[in-house]
Parts: structure tokens; sequence; C-alpha cells
């Protein structure tokens, strides 16, 4: 895979069984972990904190869908269990076990509209966020 430059609209599309059903003209991911503090009496502080599960929330702007999909009838309000696919310069970052659990429409006159998706993910291959994507004040 050779791709020169940042990600454009035809690197991030969705895709079902291998398939691209749509493409992307842009994404935010959002990360999240939860964590318990464990505390010992006695101690003014807590003594550990548990590590708990990592959450993604990845929302879509400008979703496109693909002459195939639209021939087969695909619609984004029945889609279960895709996949977004992104490719990075140095890497393919592809989150599976998608489902989407809110979609938006906005419109006003003389303007286009635009759509957003927002999608829980459930699995990534590579993990998406690393700390060499994000500053650490960003968490």
């Amino acid at each position: 895979m050779s791709i020169a430059g940042f990600p454009t609209s035809s690197d991030i599309y969705l895709e079902i069984d291998g398939k691209k059903v749509a493409v992307v003209q842009s994404y935010t991911a959002k990360a999240t972990k939860t964590s318990q503090v464990v505390e010992a009496f006695g101690e003014s502080e807590p003594v550990a904190t548990i590590n708990g599960q990592n959450k993604y929330v990845l929302e879509l702007t400008r979703l496109y869908a693909t002459d195939d999909a639209i021939s087969d009838g695909i619609d984004f309000f029945s889609l279960a269990d895709f996949s977004l696919v992104i490719c990075k310069p140095d890497r393919k970052v592809i989150y599976s076990g998608c489902q989407w659990s809110a979609i938006q429409e906005e419109g006003q006159l003389n303007a286009m509209v635009a759509e957003k998706v927002t999608v829980v993910r459930v699995r990534s291959v590579p993990p998406p966020l690393t700390r060499d994507t994000f500053s650490p004040a960003a968490f």
C-alpha cells in the first residue's frame, strides 16, 4: 500500500463483508476509558486504579453510498456490523464490528445537506488511538 499525504474521502470508507458501501468525507474519533480507584482503610488517597474497558465513538460526516450499495438497496439505517476503514500514509486502521447509534441530517437554504452518523466501535486493527497519535494533554 503506497499512499502519500493525508487521507482523503476515497481513503475513508465503510465496508460490509469486504465490499465498499460508502465513502466518508471526514471523521472524528473519541476514546474513553473506564477505571475504578482502590481505596484502603486509613489512607487519605486511593492506593491503586483498576483499568476498565476502552470505548471508541466515531462521528462520520458526509457519507455517500456507492453505486453498488444503492443498486443493492443498502441504506444507512439498515447498516449493522460494518467496518470503517481509514487508509493513513503509514498504516490502515480498521474499526470492525461497528453499529450506528445516531444519524443526523442538517440542511439550510441554498446550502448542501450535511449528514452525520455516530458510530460505536466494537474492535479495531491496529488499535486506533496511541500516545504517538495524540498528545497526552488531550487525555
